[in-house]
């Protein structure tokens, strides 16, 4: 049932959460409402704990070096499985490497929250209005964090980060005649998705498919069947997934016309498909620039298109990119023994 695998899932949700915070300043002022200073806030993991444990001295030690305020410390504090996002086990989806060559599958993710800390410290109630002010706008309640995961697949997740309460204390060195602290924690939840274990299903990917018919006795030589029929089906793109343009038009197209007229029809090769805008387009012949088509192809849309609107081809290439699960077309092949068997029918 268990095997090793790592999808860096928690990972990457703790840095993307941390980045969030990244680049907070603070502005100081002087009597004219000038800024003389700015202060950028730095940011580490860890718990508030740990930072208010350094801010304080050993009395014996007499230490001149203390920490410096404000800074601002976040920490991964919680986890728990959210059944209101869940997904039926069953099912998988499929995705494609960048380069088109291999397929991988993977089951639905598993939703998961994970509950952080953010907490700021400051001496001077100012600095911490003014960190606050630059966060709080942007969670209403929540902001959408887009993360890359699963590594080469490049999954893009929006993880929702919720802002769940705000609370605020002061502490205090010694005496409350000495050095003073603020702090407030911001507590938020990201609701992320673990995925399981990918798998490689390039070799599953059925690119091909021949059927073949025989029917009466074997001929004369023993080579063949009277009637012998193969049929052979490959899909194709129905669609231009590389962009690579070949041409552009040279008029305006209605959604009828099946004769256009391109920049250069030299580019254009005749029996072949082409792709504009959403529209998948069978070039029938060409004579110099205008081309004679048949629109709307593999159940695509025909729509209008203007003048010096981009022109695709769909060639053998664009079949290394079909998104699994895509509607691709099919191109066929029949053997010559159909032909002879046609005749004989």
């Amino acid at each position: 049932m268990f095997e090793h695998f790592y999808n860096e899932i928690f990972r990457s949700v703790i840095i993307a959460f941390g980045s969030l915070f990244n680049g907070i300043e603070v502005h100081k002022k002087d009597a004219d409402n000038d800024t003389f200073s700015i202060i950028k806030v730095p940011l580490s993991y860890g718990p508030t704990q740990k930072f208010l444990a350094r801010m304080e001295q050993q009395a014996d030690l007499n230490k001149p070096v203390q920490m410096t305020l404000p800074r601002m410390s976040f920490e991964f504090t919680d986890l728990s499985y959210d059944p209101s996002r869940k997904a039926s086990q069953s099912q998988t989806f499929f995705k494609t490497e960048s380069d088109g060559t291999k397929a991988k599958k993977v089951y639905l993710p598993v939703p998961y929250n994970m509950g952080f800390e953010l907490s700021i410290m400051t001496k001077l109630n100012d600095d911490m209005l003014q960190i606050t002010e630059q966060i709080l706008p942007y969670f209403q309640p929540s902001y959408t964090l887009p993360i890359k995961m699963l590594g080469d697949l490049k999954e893009t997740l929006n993880v929702p980060v919720q802002l769940e309460n705000v609370s605020m204390e002061d502490d205090y060195e010694g005496n409350f005649d000495t050095r003073r602290a603020l702090v407030y924690t911001f507590r938020f939840v990201a609701k992320t998705y673990l995925y399981g274990p990918i798998a490689d299903v390039t070799d599953d990917i059925i690119k091909k498919v021949q059927v073949g018919y025989v029917a009466g006795q074997r001929g004369l030589r023993g080579t063949s069947y009277e009637r012998d029929v193969t049929y052979k089906v490959v899909p194709r793109a129905t669609k231009d997934y590389d962009g690579s343009e070949i041409t552009t038009l040279a008029e305006d197209v209605d959604e009828t016309e099946t004769v256009i007229t391109v920049a250069n029809g030299g580019s254009v090769t005749a029996k072949t498909y082409v792709y504009m805008g959403e529209e998948e387009i069978f070039v029938e012949s060409i004579s110099g620039n205008k081309l004679t088509v048949k629109r709307a192809q593999d159940k695509t849309t025909a729509a209008a298109h203007v003048l010096g609107a981009s022109v695709y081809s769909i060639t053998s290439n664009d079949a290394n990119f079909i998104d699994i699960g895509d509607n691709f077309g099919f191109d066929g092949s029949i053997s010559w023994q159909t032909q002879i068997a046609t005749l004989l029918m």
